[in-house]
């Protein structure tokens, strides 16, 4: 995925259908699904509130999640090396979560998201301990221009000793990208450095949207 390396994010294409779509989104509905839900102004993080899945997750998200992280996990190898992490992450899912709850983080992460009109996700990374996956994968559930306006996802990359690069990026229904966690790792004239990456959500200018977030990592 070179796009990962040299922008931080890439795109993966349609994951999910229509129905599929409208079937994950009716989920933010059933609070038993979840173990919290956050409103957001409350914790200034914005405007808008999500809600985390309990375990187990749904079979659908459960999937994805397994899924992915197979197919992220030798760029993940990869950056780790780049940077001198000393964090390894193995070939299955189930392993790198025994990892997490090893290191006292065992609450899942996977969310979903429901913003209205004016709603907003100010610049922030998912972190929830010592121990992290470097990517995340971000799934749009509804139809932009017919369900919703503005909304777009926001990443920002703090470069040392320069300023920041924005991007900007527009998700059909059912569409999903990878971005980094927390950063990147460029090639300079001594080896690698790292940019520090944050994302967000705009405002939403109108209706209704929600997304799916899927974080590898489990949290404290």
């Amino acid at each position: 995925m070179e796009s990962l390396w040299t922008r931080g994010y890439a795109r993966l294409g349609t994951l999910l259908d229509r129905r599929e779509c409208e079937a994950i989104r009716s989920l933010y509905a059933q609070p038993e699904l979840f173990r919290s839900k956050i409103d957001m102004a409350r914790y200034r993080f914005g405007r808008g509130e999500y809600q985390y899945f309990s375990y187990p997750l749904p079979a659908r998200i459960d999937e994805l999640r397994r899924e992915l992280y197979g197919q992220l996990l030798a760029t993940a190898k990869e950056w780790t090396a780049a940077l001198s992490r000393q964090q390894e992450y193995p070939d299955e899912l189930s392993s790198f979560l025994e990892q997490c709850k090893s290191a006292g983080q065992s609450r899942p992460t996977p969310l979903l998201l429901h913003y209205q009109a004016g709603d907003f996700n100010c610049l922030h990374q998912d972190l929830y301990g010592e121990i992290f996956f470097p990517f995340q994968v971000v799934v749009c559930l509804s139809r932009p221009d017919e369900e919703f306006t503005g909304g777009e996802l926001l990443l920002v990359e703090q470069q040392p000793r320069a300023q920041s690069v924005g991007h900007s990026i527009r998700l059909e229904q059912g569409e999903a990208v990878v971005i980094t966690t927390r950063y990147r790792p460029v090639k300079g004239s001594r080896g690698y450095y790292r940019t520090s990456f944050r994302h967000g959500v705009s405002p939403l200018l109108s209706g209704e949207r929600y997304t799916l977030g899927i974080i590898f990592h489990d949290a404290n």
